[in-house]
């Protein structure tokens, strides 16, 4: 089993590991171990800079027990042009699982299409689904239940919204994204949402979207790769930003969310993320309980207790 896209996992398989991350959480703030990967090693292969994704995982892996190899894409032989499918090969007669993060998605994909081991999508310029792992974690720690929430998602309809946009419709959200006109989200995501019975809704205006809201979600305006036109970037989204009078227009008590790093008065102002309603650190932390999950669920077929 691979967890390339969100929608990889059924919603049993989704709640499953939810529900493990919540108890590993509670695990270690009470200062239990669980060593069940010892003898595993997990690789990690980033072709972008990582810090929450790397450490995490990093973390995760050795709590539990198991090894962890960090790799540099520029240092692997892949930096000097070997195919992705031969490292794949490789890769999965010395380790027992791979974790990647790659600008391009078919790039994963092609890794795992080789490989003969469990490989995880770290981020790519698609979809960040174990991001939104941790979300609905976040989400499901904070609001309890999933069905008939509402997420507003205000600026950029990137890879986490993508990949965001599937998490609801698997646990029965409804997702409203507000973006100007050549920044909505992948048209192939929103229609497979749909078809599952997500209500998705694109709008020009951030009231619209955030009006009534449960979940307030932002991300940075410049994501990697899209450096080359970041001062265009900036002009086209600074009508999409979580201000505080934009929060007014959600719920009182709806939180606010955003997958870090943090550009303070780009996408978020300094007081809404620091406001009581914030959960953007919680939502962090909650990186490495998820992927905990998902780890013991790709490594040992292990879900709940």
């Amino acid at each position: 089993m691979n967890l390339i896209s969100i929608f990889d996992l059924t919603r049993a398989e989704l709640e499953g590991i939810l529900e493990r991350g919540e108890e590993l959480k509670k695990e270690r703030k009470a200062l239990k171990t669980s060593k069940k990967l010892e003898g595993k090693t997990l690789a990690l292969i980033f072709e972008k800079p990582s810090t929450r994704t790397r450490v995490s995982f990093e973390v995760a892996m050795r709590e539990l027990g198991g090894n962890v190899i960090s790799l540099n894409w520029k240092e692997l032989q892949l930096g000097r042009g070997e195919r992705v499918k031969d490292t794949a090969k490789v890769l999965s007669s010395y380790v027992d699982a791979v974790m990647i993060r790659a600008y391009q998605h078919d790039t994963v994909v092609e890794f795992a299409n080789h490989a003969s081991i469990p490989v995880i999508n770290g981020l790519t310029d698609f979809e960040h689904p174990c991001q939104t792992l941790a979300d609905l974690m976040t989400i499901k720690e904070y609001k309890e239940n999933f069905a008939g929430m509402t997420v507003a998602w205000v600026g950029d309809g990137n890879n986490v919204c993508n990949s965001l946009i599937g998490g609801a419709a698997i646990t029965g959200m409804h997702m409203r994204v507000a973006c100007p006109q050549g920044y909505e989200p992948a048209g192939k995501v929103v229609e497979k949402a749909t078809q599952m019975g997500c209500e998705v809704l694109i709008t020009r205006r951030a009231e619209e979207a955030v009006a009534d809201a449960d979940v307030l979600y932002t991300d940075v305006w410049v994501s990697m790769g899209d450096e080359d036109e970041s001062e265009k970037r900036k002009r086209d989204l600074r009508k999409y930003q979580l201000t505080e009078d934009l929060v007014k227009v959600a719920k009182e008590e709806a939180i606010i969310m955003h997958c870090m790093p943090v550009h303070i008065g780009e996408e978020i102002t300094d007081g809404v993320m620091n406001s009581r309603n914030s959960v953007i650190f919680e939502q962090a932390e909650n990186r490495l309980h998820a992927q905990k999950a998902l780890l013991l669920k790709l490594l040992k077929n292990e879900a709940t207790n």
